[in-house]
């Protein structure tokens, strides 16, 4: 709901009531992940999405009858033959939403919480909601985030704790998706169906080295949705001037800024080390291999990954910490030669890495692609 905040507040401040649709789980191939939000105003108007136009307009349909009834409805659209690009997915997926009213003409008791889910997000705050979308409770709600206790009830004491318990995991690891339990809370039953929507702010990427790739990597780095940080203790090259589209340049030694920031790192964040100067790597490694930061990698030659791996052992680096979590030489082997196509591939292992999904074309795989 994250990117059509702007609209939910118009219609709020105007007194409009609305639909909210979310994507919360997808089968086969689907435009949207889950999490994808599209919503409704009591008059007509749409904002936002939930795949790409194939099945916006039944669900406007949707919407506008639930406004009037004040229900919430899980809803299914698969593929369709006949009605492929009337109410169907093109791409051979099967989508499901969850559709809620909210504000007039719904009797709403997720407004308190709608209101402090906001409050957090505007303030770049991690926060998530799980929601009941099948069971005795539906549209029931629990709230966790950053500095607050949790707010809400699905309706039982138990089913409460588990819950909240498994929320803050999804919330740790940024996951969006639909968890599965017992009347009260009971794993590996199928009564109660929970979806779990993780707002956390961006991953963080620290780029060390302000050198020629480093432009690229900032640039795609912030189509990914990254919030980049630039550092490099040569205040000539650690320059806005010459990173625009950097969220923040240091000029600092790499290690220096892991001290300030490290605590903060966890496994949605990436750090790319650029420098290939022992002087800069080495400390800057052995630095981040302290974090708990999802992705490391380091450029350079095998020459100079050879010889900096002795420089690591020398210095009394955890040589087994290093074999599984240094990405060295960095990226995958795509044949790249420009910084551009450096920075390509150093992405695209880093989503790699993510997912844990093996760097294959998906001409030479099969089964679904998301």
């Amino acid at each position: 709901m994250k990117e059509i905040l702007a609209d939910l507040d118009r219609w709020r401040s105007a007194g409009r009531g609305f639909v909210v649709a979310r994507v919360v789980d997808i089968e086969g191939s689907g435009p949207r992940l889950p999490g994808a939000s599209m919503a409704v105003s009591e008059d007509g108007e749409v904002a936002g999405s939930v795949s790409g136009g194939c099945v916006e307009g039944a669900v406007v349909a949707e919407a506008l009858e639930l406004l009037a009834s004040g229900q919430r409805r899980l809803v299914t659209f698969g593929y369709s033959d006949d009605e492929a690009f009337a109410v169907g997915l093109t791409c051979g997926g099967t989508v499901h939403l969850f559709l809620e009213p909210f504000g007039q003409g719904a009797n709403d008791p997720g407004e308190s919480i709608f209101l402090r889910w906001r409050e957090s997000v505007l303030g770049q705050r991690p926060v998530a909601i799980a929601t009941v979308i099948e069971g005795p409770a539906v549209g029931a709600k629990v709230l966790v985030g950053e500095g607050i206790d949790p707010v809400g009830s699905l309706g039982d004491v138990d089913l409460d704790r588990v819950v909240i318990r498994d929320t803050i995991g999804e919330l740790a690891g940024g996951r969006t998706g639909v968890r599965h339990y017992g009347p009260h809370g009971e794993a590996r039953e199928d009564a109660i169906s929970v979806f779990v929507e993780s707002f956390a702010p961006p991953p963080q990427m620290l780029v060390f080295g302000a050198v020629d790739f480093t432009g690229a990597l900032v640039r795609v780095a912030k189509v990914l949705g990254y919030r980049v940080t630039v550092c490099d203790a040569r205040v000539v090259f650690a320059t806005h001037r010459r990173f625009p589209l950097a969220d923040e340049v240091e000029v600092d030694w790499p290690h220096r800024l892991l001290e300030r920031v490290g605590s903060r790192l966890g496994q949605r964040d990436a750090i790319c080390v650029l420098t290939h100067d022992h002087k800069f790597d080495i400390p800057a490694i052995i630095a981040a291999l302290g974090t708990d930061v999802g992705y490391l990698g380091a450029m350079g030659s095998r020459r100079t990954n050879a010889e900096r791996l002795e420089r690591l052992a020398e210095a009394g680096a955890d040589m087994e910490a290093v074999a599984a979590r240094l990405h060295a030489p960095i990226g995958l082997d795509l044949g790249g030669r420009t910084p551009e196509e450096t920075a390509i591939a150093i992405c695209a292992e880093i989503i790699a890495a993510r997912t844990g999904r093996p760097a294959a074309s998906l001409s030479g795989t099969e089964g679904p692609i998301h």
